[in-house]
């Protein structure tokens, strides 16, 4: 029977647990933010740790008042250790940054609104990036959108863990929506050929980018299969 509760992860003590709020593309409401506040100061809660996926994770957490912080948070989880879509990380892109070509953030909290309760092979990172310089790390994660003054261009098959790997360009120079239609493409594809616990840098080294890309591809009307070369 698993006692651990609902959105916690157990710490490295084994009796206090962490817990991650879902922040879409690392944006938070004042009113969340001032909920987290005041959980933080209620529970003596004695962490508050920002993450490399633009989240918030509170640590130190007793068993017996997750889920009474859940419900004062009025937020819903961040999934950490679970195989779907973990978080969508994105630069401000047009919004606010002054080399942003591409509008990253929008398209970012979009992204993770549709996939975030896909199931998959094993956990899964999305870095959506609003120029070529990159700030949402998109070739270091499974899928990676790179805006430029043409379009999207969509990468999959990144890591930065233990076992690195630079993800390979599967196209370029959509549309917005073709970006989308491709992400749920090469999703729908990893999730159906995917061993399970198996990450997409793997699932690439295993099967073959050139193989995936072909397989995907054939199904993508608005791309000619001779329009891009694979990176």
């Amino acid at each position: 029977m698993n006692d651990t509760p609902r959105g916690a992860i157990l710490q490295r003590d084994k009796t206090s647990y962490a817990i991650v709020p879902r922040t879409p593309a690392g944006i938070i409401s004042p009113e969340h933010l001032e909920n987290i506040i005041k959980v933080v100061r209620r529970y003596d809660i004695p962490v508050i740790k920002m993450t490399s996926g633009q989240r918030m994770v509170l640590v130190g957490i007793k068993g017996e008042d997750v889920e009474k912080i859940w419900n004062e948070l009025g937020m819903t989880v961040g999934q950490a250790t679970a195989p779907c879509l973990h978080y969508v990380q994105a630069c401000p892109g047009t919004v606010t940054c002054r080399y942003g070509k591409q509008d990253s953030l929008g398209l970012g909290i979009e992204v993770e609104d549709i996939y975030q309760e896909m199931n998959l092979p094993a956990k899964l990172k999305i870095g959506v990036s609003g120029c070529p310089r990159c700030c949402g790390e998109s070739y270091l994660r499974d899928v990676g959108i790179v805006g430029d003054a043409k379009g999207w261009n969509v990468i999959f098959g990144g890591n930065s863990g233990g076992r690195p790997r630079i993800g390979d360009v599967v196209a370029k120079n959509l549309t917005k929506e073709e970006a989308i239609d491709l992400t749920r493409r090469l999703l729908e594809y990893y999730q159906k050929n995917a061993r399970s616990g198996e990450r997409t840098a793997r699932f690439v080294e295993r099967v073959g980018f050139d193989a995936i890309r072909r397989d995907v591809l054939a199904f993508a009307p608005y791309i000619p299969l001779d329009s891009t070369q694979p990176k």
